[in-house]
């Protein structure tokens, strides 16, 4: 079948952001085009409507190319779990828990079976695929070993772009470096380049565009400009150059930065609403005085607590809870804003029990199965009857075991009281629901109780939800790459 190829040079060479934006100019175009990555290692995951983990990534270029995601665009998930060890999830579904060493001596073979499996798959139902690559494909002590690369670009034949980050700077010996260290068939099936994140002026770059396509014989066939965009990241080191964006803002959100902080992809709607400012913040940092607070997903929830306790900013949110403020918990954030976690059988890798945040009346016990889904519902808090989308992802089931003396008030927080919890004041909120706040009524109202406590006004709750802000995005990002990308020799 037709397929192009983009690979990097480096990690965060932009791989990920081309592959979306070729996807949403091909499918505008009137091609049936689908993403493709053989095999993704990152903590931001979305639930198929089947029920089925992948990476968010790859969903998003899904919705780039117009069409529903399919685990079969990613058929191998790995999620670290920062013990040297992986979660393998394969065509959608956990099927082990292994180190580096452990994973390739078991799943190498299985690996690229579900691979070839799933390129037949999406064969039958694609004109073409635009498959992304994962860090770099001249990595020579992995080469043999790589299931995400030129192993694929030589099983479809695809026409390869290599995308570089000029910003780093030193684009041009990674370019050359990488060319020099692919086989000649490999490096063959490069047909272009693309230098990614530029500033300044073109003219001063042509002379470097001349001696490449000189040296390589190679075409340069884009330069694109460093887009300020918050385009859903794969990795949490996309979060270590982030900075709150908006000077003046009325709300200040702060996000704690676990160290195994998970689908921080759902704060992304928040990013885009113009009167905040999301900050994220290391346990270590002080928590100062926000907003609010929001503990996210992790996956490994226990590990993180402790780090929270050791670090002192899990007594800063009790404090900061006991003073008033609004705190959030989502999946595994909800988990630690209750009393207790047990995971008796270490499935984390810690077997025991261990005191959570004790800001709600929340038993967790961590269990092989996981739970996997999308849910519809509709919300008690902060109004009643909002209808609610998103997806559960966790391993952990919790129980309610409220008091016979409470007198917080605790509702649930949906039609579903499995699905998260409210106090009676409204400051403390817990949920296993992802993707919350890509409801705009909903993130709307709930911003807006922030909002009556600093005396703001409140906002309109008759908005969007935020897939109609990321298709902006998607056609935005599609534009300006398309004026600065030629992509006629592969099409």
């Amino acid at each position: 079948m037709k397929a192009i190829m983009v690979v990097g040079t480096t990690s965060h060479a932009g791989k990920s952001l081309l592959t979306a934006a070729i996807c949403r100019i091909l499918s505008r175009r009137g091609w049936r085009v689908a993403p493709f990555k053989g095999q993704n290692m990152a903590l931001n995951a979305y639930v198929t409507a089947s029920g089925g983990e992948m990476g968010y990534a790859q969903a998003v270029q899904a919705w780039a190319a117009g069409v529903i995601p399919w685990v079969e665009m990613n058929p191998i998930l790995l999620k670290p779990q920062g013990d040297m060890t992986s979660q393998v999830i394969m065509k959608g579904k956990p099927v082990g828990k292994v180190t580096a060493t452990e994973y390739y001596e078991q799943y190498f073979d299985l690996g690229w079976r579900s691979i070839e499996e799933s390129l037949q798959h999406l064969q039958t139902e694609f004109d073409l695929l635009v498959c992304e690559g994962a860090g770099s494909p001249a990595e020579i002590n992995l080469k043999h070993r790589d299931l995400t690369n030129m192993r694929v670009a030589k099983h479809l034949n695809a026409s390869t772009i290599l995308v570089v980050d000029i910003d780093r700077g030193g684009a041009f010996a990674h370019i050359i470096g990488t060319l020099e260290l692919l086989e000649p068939d490999e490096r063959a099936l490069i047909k272009g380049i693309v230098i990614n994140k530029f500033r300044g002026q073109r003219s001063l770059l042509e002379s470097g565009i001349k001696w490449v396509e000189e040296r390589t014989g190679i075409p340069v066939i884009g330069v694109i400009p460093y887009l300020e965009l918050v385009f859903p990241a794969e990795d949490s080191l996309d979060l270590l150059e982030r900075k709150p964006h908006k000077h003046g803002s009325d709300l200040n959100i702060a996000v704690i930065r676990l160290p195994r902080i998970s689908n921080f992809t759902d704060f992304d709607p928040l990013e885009s609403e113009p009167s905040v400012s999301v900050k994220y913040l290391s346990p270590k940092q002080d928590l100062g005085h926000p907003d609010a607070v929001i503990i996210p997903g992790t996956k490994t929830t226990i590990a993180d607590l402790l780090i929270m306790q050791k670090s002192g900013m899990a007594e800063a949110i009790q404090h900061y809870a006991a003073s008033g403020g609004t705190v959030l918990g989502i999946c595994g954030g909800y988990q630690i804003l209750g009393q207790m976690i047990a995971d008796p059988e270490g499935i984390e890798g810690q077997a025991g029990r261990f005191q959570g945040l004790g800001l709600l009346p929340l038993k967790t016990v961590i269990t092989g199965q996981k739970i996997a889904r999308q849910r519809q519902v509709t919300s008690n808090f902060p109004h009643l009857g909002l209808p609610v989308t998103g997806f559960e992802i966790h391993q952990g089931r919790s129980r309610t075991e409220i008091p016979p003396n409470d007198n917080q008030g605790y509702q649930a927080l949906f039609d579903d009281p499995n699905l998260g919890l409210v106090d009676g004041c409204q400051s403390v909120w817990g949920t296993y629901l992802h993707g919350i706040f890509d409801n705009g009524p909903w993130r709307r109202a709930w911003l807006n109780r922030l909002r009556q406590q600093r005396g703001l006004k409140s906002l309109p709750t008759g908005v969007a939800n935020y897939r109609e802000q990321r298709e902006n995005l998607l056609d935005s990002l599609a534009n300006e790459v398309e004026r600065h990308l030629d992509l006629s020799a592969f099409l």
